[in-house]
């Protein structure tokens, strides 16, 4: 192993460590949900919306913070936004009232994850292992399950032992505990294609070679594969944000404790890291549509396994629920942008991710509103399942459409 490569798997390990972390607090909400409902009595879906405000945030900055990481580079975008995040949650644990949530958590809170998380973790691991981007995204992201199996029953731990607003304070300390000093110890940028060491083999690498060969924003936002693309997201993270969001309430409604209930989505990281790593792997070698398909069929699955478990809490269901969400979730996250990359690979790669990337947390917070918007309404979640099982279907049928295997030469070369 070359001292490049040694530098580049320890990019991935730290970001694996990263990405845990800043993500989970994200998957942490679904407990925090739980002690706001108790304490404030609010609805669900004021409480839910607070989420929905923070993926629409998180969305919205997605283009920017894109744009600042292919310029400024990800490394100082990720220092940044872990300031930024651990402000804002040392702020959401000074809640009194529904608009201080949305402001210290939709907002302030939104903008340092998206500085510190999916986005700019993409682009680094991309720029180290151009070739094997599937593969490295979904090692890299399963760090994201492994998050999720420790912070969010950890969450709940410290919700039941020093309060809501101690866990936000805690979870504030560790995020900048480890994202300033490890990104500023162990991350570097990837040498810039054509220099020594540089990785090669990669689209993007080509594209610099060849002035005007590659796509940019503005060819790919005329092009219909980038709109189905963006279908894919919204629909795919509709139903797993719905589900995610929900999980831990709905089993507590049902008569699941507490505790239990965030066992169950902890389980659902756990499994999540084989979905991610594996999937992956499997998506580079037999495409990203098969390895999409098999990701979605363990989510309709899941689906009917989270309804069955409302019937019979005490039976393992919970936790086949938990095990079929996360492979399922888990395992379309590395293919998500390694299909953008499929598609639109090149020196303008970041910004066009990060502009499809909106769909995803349109959809994101869409499901996480349209469920507790469905339960206000209706009492009951049934038909918030029957709708995620739509969507379930649907997103792999678009991508079959969309067809990232297929060539997707840039305009000038058609």
């Amino acid at each position: 192993m070359t001292d490049d490569q040694r530098r580049g798997w320890t990019v991935v390990g730290t970001t694996f460590i990263t990405l845990g972390l800043v993500i989970g607090t994200w998957y942490s909400y679904s407990v925090f949900l739980v002690a706001f409902l108790r304490e404030f009595g609010w609805s669900r879906s004021v409480v839910a919306g607070a989420f929905s405000v923070f993926v629409l945030v998180h969305g919205f900055c997605s283009p920017p913070v894109g744009w600042l990481a292919g310029r400024l580079g990800a490394r100082r975008v990720i220092l940044a936004g872990g300031c930024v995040l651990g402000l804002g949650l040392l702020l959401a644990a000074e809640t009194r009232e529904w608009w201080h949530l949305y402001l210290a958590f939709g907002g302030i809170t939104a903008v340092g994850f998206t500085m510190a998380g999916w986005i700019p973790a993409v682009l680094l691991v991309r720029g180290w292992f151009p070739s094997r981007f599937g593969t490295v995204v979904g090692i890299a992201s399963a760090g994201i399950g492994l998050g999720i199996f420790t912070l969010v029953p950890f969450t709940q731990f410290l919700i039941d032992r020093v309060g809501w607003r101690w866990a936000f304070r805690v979870l504030a300390v560790l995020v900048v505990g480890w994202v300033i000093p490890a990104t500023a110890g162990f991350v570097r940028e990837a040498p810039s294609p054509g220099a020594p060491g540089s990785p090669s083999g990669s689209r993007a690498g080509r594209a610099r070679l060849e002035p005007g060969a590659y796509w940019t924003l503005a060819a790919a936002v005329r092009d219909w594969r980038f709109w189905g693309l963006a279908g894919v997201y919204f629909t795919g993270n509709f139903v797993t944000q719905l589900l995610l969001v929900h999980q831990v309430v709905y089993l507590v409604d049902h008569g699941v404790a507490a505790q239990a209930a965030a066992t169950v989505g902890g389980v659902a990281g756990l499994a999540s890291i084989a979905g991610k790593a594996g999937s992956g792997a499997f998506s580079d070698r037999a495409g990203r549509e098969l390895a999409y398909s098999l990701s979605f069929a363990c989510i309709v699955a899941s689906i009917g396994a989270l309804a069955l478990a409302g019937w019979h809490p005490t039976s393992a269901l919970p936790y086949l629920y938990a095990v079929l969400i996360g492979l399922g979730y888990g395992g379309n996250a590395p293919i998500s942008p390694a299909a953008a990359s499929d598609l639109y690979g090149g020196p303008a790669f970041s910004t066009i991710f990060a502009t499809v990337y909106t769909a995803l947390t349109l959809g994101a917070a869409s499901g996480a509103w349209a469920g507790g918007e469905i339960f206000d309404r209706t009492g009951s979640y049934a038909l918030a399942f029957w709708v995620a099982l739509g969507m379930s279907l649907l997103s792999p049928a678009l991508l079959w459409i969309v067809a990232p295997r297929r060539p997707n030469p840039p305009p000038a070369h058609r």
